[in-house]
């Protein structure tokens, strides 16, 4: 009885511990190019996980005396689980979206009083040349050290 209430403590811990650290997390390529060199590192680093999965299924099996196909199941099962109860991303603004968002916000200070119809058709052109970081501070279409997270401008 005891070895038994043993293995599941250990199981649990152990597919917590997987799902905690991420581990379980699916590789997603930062790469916004489908350039053959970014999908085949992609290719690689999901190579290289789903090896670390496995092994770290077979050393689980093995430190609890179960079966590997069992230990995989249920791990499997837990993820998915977590993946169920998960929120969905939201999908971060296209460009046009960002343009229309800034035309809007040129219109309203213009408005207001705030630009001149000038200057704001100047940041308008310049926002349209690439002139502006895109989110995350990188320059046109690279994302920073924080990159979006759905934020609007205030």
């Amino acid at each position: 009885m005891i070895r038994t209430t043993r293995k599941r403590l250990l199981v649990g811990l152990a597919a917590a511990g997987v799902l905690g650290v991420g581990i379980a997390a699916p590789t997603v390529a930062l790469a916004d190019d489908n350039s053959p060199s970014a999908s085949a590192s992609t290719d690689q680093r999901a190579d290289r996980h789903a090896d670390r999965q496995a092994e770290f299924a077979d050393a689980l099996a093995k430190e609890l005396g179960v079966p590997a196909d069992k230990v995989t199941a249920a791990l499997e099962k837990l993820r998915e689980q977590r993946q169920a109860d998960r929120p969905e991303r939201p999908t971060p603004p296209s460009a046009q979206d960002r343009q229309a968002a800034l035309k809007e916000r040129l219109d309203q200070a213009v408005k207001d009083g705030k630009l001149t119809q000038e200057q704001a058709d100047a940041v308008l052109k310049a926002a349209e040349a690439g002139v502006f970081p895109s989110p995350g501070g990188m320059g046109p279409g690279g994302m920073g050290h924080r990159g979006w997270h759905g934020q609007t401008d205030k």
